[in-house]
């Protein structure tokens, strides 16, 4: 195997399983760095996306070549069609990690999460609207006991009552507003 052999397999296999899904990695990621407490963690999650992102870029790529370029490809140095777009991609992806500030020496904010319906605390939630169901039950059946013996009680009760059926309706329109397109 001469070095030129050599040389084009690993170009064309940082091409095809690193190069690519590194950049756009970084392009997505900006804020994270391989330094730091988290740094071995990421450092491995930036390897495994830029395996399968590399792979699947490619094969995308290559679909796309097959069908547009006419005639087909081949993906050899001969006809570097396939590695001349992914280098590309690279390069692209490259310059727009670094325009968001990906290779700076003091990392950009991470970009806050879209908060997804249900997302405060649903738990909680469940958790206090079984809590009043359970009290507004102990309540009516205190107020079915009670009858018409003590109405001074019997007023304290029901005004719990509804205070509680309003927290219930707050709660619920809470929630609910939450999954509302």
């Amino acid at each position: 195997m001469d070095p030129l052999s050599v040389v084009e397999a690993v170009v064309g296999g940082a091409l095809v399983f690193v190069l690519p899904g590194a950049a756009v990695a970084k392009a997505v990621f900006p804020e994270r760095r391989v330094r730091g407490p988290d740094g071995v963690r990421w450092a491995l999650e930036l390897a495994a996306l830029a395996l399968v992102l590399s792979v699947v870029l490619t094969v995308v790529v290559g679909a796309v070549l097959l069908s547009v370029a006419p005639g087909g490809f081949a993906a050899s140095w001969s006809d570097p069609l396939l590695e001349a777009v992914l280098a590309a991609i690279t390069a692209v992806a490259f310059v727009a990690a670094a325009a968001q500030g990906a290779f700076r020496s003091v990392p950009p904010p991470a970009r806050p999460s879209a908060e997804e319906p249900g997302s405060e605390a649903p738990w909680e939630l469940a958790d206090a609207l079984g809590r009043l169901q359970r009290e507004r039950k102990g309540l009516e059946r205190d107020l079915a006991r009670l009858g018409t013996a003590d109405t001074a009680l019997g007023e304290r009760l029901r005004g719990r009552l509804a205070r509680i059926g309003e927290e219930e309706a707050t709660l619920r329109e809470r929630r609910e507003a939450d999954y509302d397109l």
